[in-house]
C-alpha cells in the first residue's frame, strides 16, 4: 500500500479493458447529491472528461455492473465507489465485481465516510484501487480530482502494455 496525501493506494492491480468504440465512461455510485456534485466538480478541475454514469443505490449499481458484465467488453474505465449504499453496501457490490470476469479488472475508488480500518482491508483485500476517506472542505474534495486521474492513467499504461 502506498501513502499518497492521506490517501492509500493499493498494489498496482487497476487495469481497463480496451473499448469497442463504445464511449468510455466512469461509474458513481454515491447516494448524496452533494457528493456528486463535489466529485463532478473535482473530475471537471483535473481535466477528466469522462461521461460519468450515477447510480444512488446498490442494486442500481448492481444492475449497471450485470448489464456491463453480460457485453463482451465493459466501457466502464473507472467505478468510484461510496461503502455506505442502501440496499446492497459498496463491499458486496466491491465482492461481485470481482467475481464477474469480465468487470473485475475495472479499477474502482473506494470514497466513503467509514473510517474503519476494517473497511480498508476488506476494499484492499478486494482489489480496490484506493480507499479515500470524503474530505470535509471544499479544497481537499477538489483534490480528489488528482486522484482519480492517477488511477486513471495507471489503467491505461497497464492496458497498453498489455497490448
Amino acid at each position: 500500500m502506498k501513502d499518497f496525501h492521506g490517501v492509500h493506494f493499493f498494489q498496482d492491480r487497476t487495469v481497463a479493458p480496451k473499448g469497442m468504440g463504445r464511449m468510455p465512461k466512469i461509474l458513481l455510485a454515491e447516494d448524496h447529491p452533494a457528493d456528486v456534485y463535489l466529485i463532478r466538480a473535482a473530475l471537471q478541475e483535473h481535466g477528466i472528461d469522462l461521461p460519468l454514469q450515477l447510480a444512488a443505490d446498490g442494486r442500481e449499481v448492481l444492475q449497471i455492473l450485470y448489464r456491463e458484465g453480460a457485453l463482451p467488453e465493459s466501457q466502464l474505465k473507472l467505478i468510484i465507489l461510496d461503502l455506505n449504499l442502501p440496499r446492497h453496501d459498496g463491499i458486496e457490490i466491491l465482492r461481485r465485481l470481482r467475481e464477474t470476469e469480465h468487470l473485475a479488472s475495472i479499477p474502482v475508488v473506494v470514497l466513503t465516510s467509514s473510517d474503519s480500518p476494517r473497511d480498508r482491508i476488506v476494499a484492499s483485500e478486494l482489489g480496490a484501487a484506493a480507499f479515500l476517506r470524503k474530505p470535509s472542505n471544499l479544497e481537499q474534495f477538489l483534490s480528489l480530482g488528482a486522484v482519480f486521474k492517477e488511477v486513471l492513467g495507471q489503467a491505461k499504461a497497464k492496458s497498453r502494455s498489455a497490448e
